[in-house]
């Protein structure tokens, strides 16, 4: 499960979450990837439709090029990233 908290000034806040079952096996992935990372992205921005602030951790698929490129489409949306523990 992944999740995001959505505030707005003057709204409720709300916790975003979508459920992903991932297939068993070797060589499937057992996490979420850049595609169903930018889908819970998109789908919050369309429930709250204001602009989106990201603030992540330096998970692989968080800093992946594919991501990259999916932030950089998206005008209403900024990321920071947490330094390097």
């Amino acid at each position: 499960m992944a999740g995001l908290i959505a505030m707005r000034p003057g709204s409720r806040t709300r916790l975003c979450h979508r459920l992903r079952t991932h297939p068993a096996g070797k060589g499937k992935r057992r996490s979420m990837g850049e595609r169903d990372f930018i889908a819970l992205v998109d789908g919050v921005h369309q429930l709250v439709k204001a602009p989106i602030v990201l603030v992540w951790d330096r998970l692989n698929t968080h800093v992946s090029h594919v991501m990259r490129e999916l932030i950089a489409e998206r005008d209403w949306l900024t990321v920071f990233l947490l330094p390097a523990y």
